[in-house]
């Protein structure tokens, strides 16, 4: 079903990235499962997109308090703004389920990324804000979590570490880059309002300064607020595949919403959240973007040849 394109209605958001027709043919497999989508191309840039998903598993709705905050903290449309990637052959990795299942920018072994601020956990009891998202009782247990990291997390990062291998077999350097958004205003995460643009490097440990200096660049000189390695400094992707030295530079980039979407301020609510996605109004944003994945491919073509990548397991 498709709702009117009004705000969110029971269902909506369910169909919107099916809404969107493929590019090119997508990678596939009797075991591949139907949730994971990986769309190949031959440059060295692969795009991450973990957190756009809005499914859930049939049995996991009955658990659920609501199935709109189990959706509130999605990335919303980000895959439509990053569906130009295929022009510049780059590879995307997708799931389609939704971050309250597991989220596989998450430590699969429960670390905090952030110790000491609030956050979510891997498969997440609550949302942003803290609200509870399962009915007393009903939150996943240690063998339940163990679970859903064999069934979900795993064939994300198995996906994804055989395409940053298949290129890296085929080029000096590649770049991961591991798309995000977030709401602008979140209280229990960060004071005030987001920077639009919030480039994440780990520091500067998961990338090459020059490809930080160079996507930094692009972002202060558009018209949007931007940050590099503030209140996100990239997540468990970034972290874990980002290896300069073995030629595999990784970022993230975290989009305050506010950047592409008409984002009103204080809480938000089922009648109201997500707002449509209006390409219009996102065209602004989605040419800094391009213009971003372009310097990710000028900066792959120019970096130096390295030792091999060898990938570690992600579980």
């Amino acid at each position: 079903m498709i709702a009117p394109r009004t705000g969110y209605q029971s269902g909506a958001i369910m169909t919107h990235a099916s809404e969107i027709a493929p590019a090119r043919a997508q990678v596939s497999g009797e075991s591949a499962p139907r949730w994971l989508t990986v769309t190949r191309g031959d440059a060295p840039l692969v795009l991450s997109i973990p957190h756009s998903g809005l499914e859930l598993p049939p049995e996991l709705e009955p658990r659920i308090l609501s199935s709109w905050l189990a959706r509130r903290d999605a990335d919303f449309w980000v895959d439509r703004l990053y569906d130009f990637a295929h022009e510049l052959d780059a590879t995307v990795v997708r799931t389609r389920l939704s971050r309250t299942v597991i989220d596989v920018n998450r430590d699969p072994s429960g670390v905090s990324l952030y110790p000491g601020r609030p956050t979510t956990e891997l498969c997440p009891t609550t949302t942003f804000d803290g609200d509870a998202l399962y009915r007393e009782g009903a939150e996943p247990d240690a063998t339940e979590r163990a679970a859903r990291l064999e069934r979900y997390f795993a064939p994300y990062h198995g996906a994804l570490a055989r395409e940053l291998v298949r290129l890296r077999e085929r080029h000096g350097a590649l770049v991961l880059y591991d798309c995000h958004s977030i709401r602008s205003r979140i209280p229990r995460l960060f004071a005030g309002d987001l920077p639009h643009l919030n480039l994440g490097t780990n520091a500067g440990a998961s990338c090459a300064p020059e490809l930080a200096r160079a996507l930094g660049a692009l972002c202060r000189a558009s018209r949007f607020e931007s940050v590099i390695d503030g209140r996100f400094k990239g997540g468990y992707i970034t972290r874990h595949y980002g290896r300069p030295a073995e030629g595999l530079h990784a970022v993230q980039m975290e989009l305050a919403c506010r950047a592409y979407l008409p984002e009103q301020p204080g809480p938000v609510e089922p009648r109201s959240w997500p707002p449509p996605y209006d390409p219009a109004a996102a065209e602004p944003l989605r040419g800094l973007l391009r213009a971003l994945l372009a310097a990710c491919l000028d900066f792959a073509a120019r970096a130096p040849s390295t030792t091999p990548y060898r990938p570690s397991s992600a579980a």
